[in-house]
């Protein structure tokens, strides 16, 4: 069974633009082909700040209003995508970038909660990926490059988690390849201490990280990408791996060990 890695590039790492262009230079020396998954929340709430749009996260993940939903698509689908597709050229990676409704990618359905109105937030599933496109795609040597914007098919765009979408493509590749998903940011893995980055969690089972997250040492955002990891393990996902972007290619290719395995 031929390999594949899906590579989500999230956090600080894509707001600075020598980090990120040394991330897509090392992740470009992989001899195994990949997707990559990319979020880019800060840039998007950087940019509604300046035009005054308030901006609001539940548990790490951003209520998405009309105005809210222009900027994500703006710089999400358009900016950050279209930089990372370019360094990837640069570095001899023939690329293409894509949002869910490009080629029909992604089709989501609009989050329904009774308690928590989350705007234009789309959920997916398995069955909303759209495979055969992704295995043309890999017939025509072609790296995706996939941001968080999806749609309804009813000419409605979405915001989705970047760290779902990537577990999801993962979850619905795992049959066909033998895929490893690994999340990639500025952090060196999980923190036991958040204020210490030489705390990482080597190794993380369910128990472990229930524990952890019942007292609050794992919380806000990394709680929704953890219980990704483990839904991805239990649907054929071989490895996963959080870990800091410059150590990527190591971790990848187990040169060394430096960052958090999920089990």
């Amino acid at each position: 069974m031929d390999k594949l890695n899906i590579i989500k590039i999230g956090g600080n790492i894509i707001d600075d633009e020598m980090k990120l262009s040394e991330f897509i230079a090392s992740i470009s020396s992989l001899n195994e082909p990949f997707i990559l998954v990319h979020g880019g929340g800060k840039l998007a709430t950087d940019l509604a700040e300046k035009l005054n749009i308030p901006q609001q996260l539940i548990d790490g993940r951003r209520v998405t209003n009309a105005e809210t939903l222009k900027i994500a698509t703006m710089v999400y689908a358009g900016y950050i995508n279209k930089t990372i597709v370019a360094l990837l050229q640069k570095n001899n990676i023939n690329s293409i970038g894509l949002s869910g409704t490009d080629g029909n990618l992604i089709e989501a359905k609009k989050r329904k909660n009774n308690e928590i109105d989350y705007g234009f937030v789309g959920d997916i599933s398995k069955e909303s990926i759209n495979i055969s496109f992704l295995e043309s795609m890999s017939n025509l040597g072609l790296t995706p490059v996939i941001c968080a914007i999806t749609h309804d098919k009813k000419g409605q765009l979405l915001n989705t988690n970047a760290d779902t979408i990537a577990n999801v493509i993962a979850t619905c590749l795992a049959h066909l390849f033998e895929v490893k998903l690994f999340y990639c940011f500025e952090k060196k893995g999980v923190l036991l201490n958040s204020e210490d980055e030489n705390s990482v969690i080597e190794s993380l089972n369910f128990e472990t990280f229930q524990d952890l997250k019942n007292k609050g040492i794992i919380n806000k955002g990394m709680i929704p990408k953890i219980e990704n990891c483990f839904q991805a393990l239990a649907n054929g996902v071989k490895e996963i791996g959080i870990i800091n972007a410059q150590n990527c290619v190591n971790f990848i290719t187990k040169n060394n060990n430096e960052g958090t395995r999920i089990k």
